[in-house]
């Protein structure tokens, strides 16, 4: 289990500040957030993969993804898709107004156990959003990892956010950004297609990488087959779950998955747990 972080309080949220807020698309925002209280924005740490609640005072509450670097001290980066009653709340936030927040929670990315691999990043939709901290993570530690390969695919042309990043983390040694949609638009420079069409190209040993998967389940499931078939050993293969998570410690039991709760044992679950679960309707 990677234990990086530990919850700042599982109970009442800390009140926190909208820093900044960029539209990234037109339903896609990130805000980033700073706690009012200085010591605990000090002390706050988290590992790449894990999540925080964000409460909406008088609406409610929804489980982010952290995608802001895990070294960032000034502040903690949450892009959010506005379709639902919270997110479009949180959607109508300017900098200055106040949220509440819970966490870190759940398991990040075993990225301790990852170096001297190749890292492969497979990440449909907004999924990308988990993955984002793992980028920080390993350009700020380059010296540990082999290459980087960032595989992205996204339904429309349009639906595509942190383009200038995705140029240019291309432009960096050892790594690779692959992008797929399903859908292209005029001047679309990437492919178009599945983004399991983009596995042929993608340039790493597959008997010394890891793999680190995050978007719909189906996307997930036929990027694993498509993985293992070019020979990634099932061990070396990770995933990131989304279920309906309520309480953020495993007793509401809103996002049970089998025997395990995706808030408490996951989100990320090694391929070998969750591949017997995906395959039965229902979890």
């Amino acid at each position: 289990m990677n234990d990086l972080s530990q919850p700042i309080d599982a109970g009442p949220p800390h009140a926190a500040t909208v820093v900044a807020r960029i539209q990234e698309s037109p339903s896609i925002f990130t805000l980033q957030l700073r706690l009012d209280d200085a010591a605990a924005q000090v002390a706050y740490r988290f590992a790449p993969g894990q999540f925080n609640m964000l409460y909406l005072y008088g609406v409610g509450e929804v489980p982010i993804s952290i995608m802001s670097d895990p070294e960032e001290r000034a502040f903690i980066g949450h892009t959010i898709r506005a379709q639902g009653r919270v997110t479009q709340g949180l959607a109508a936030l300017q900098p200055g107004d106040r949220v509440g927040l819970r966490g870190p929670f759940g398991r990040g990315w075993p990225l301790q156990e990852m170096g001297g691999r190749d890292v492969v990043l497979v990440t449909g939709g907004l999924g990308c959003a988990p993955v984002v901290s793992v980028i920080h993570y390993v350009l700020r530690r380059r010296e540990r990892f082999g290459k980087l390969v960032i595989i992205q695919g996204v339904k429309h042309a349009e639906d595509l956010i942190w383009r200038e990043q995705y140029d240019r983390w291309a432009k960096l040694p050892d790594t690779q950004v692959l992008v797929a949609a399903s859908e292209g638009a005029a001047l679309w420079p990437w492919h178009v297609g599945r983004v399991t069409e983009l596995f042929g190209l993608a340039r790493f040993d597959p008997n010394c990488a890891v793999a680190m998967m995050c978007g719909p389940e189906g996307m997930m499931r036929v990027a694993a087959d498509s993985l293992l078939t070019h020979g990634l050993p099932e061990s070396q293969l990770y995933l990131s779950m989304e279920r309906n998570m309520q309480c953020a410690v495993g007793r509401c039991g809103h996002c049970q998955f089998g025997g395990a709760f995706v808030c408490r044992d996951g989100p990320v679950f090694d391929w070998g747990k969750a591949k017997t679960l995906l395959a039965h309707r229902g979890y």
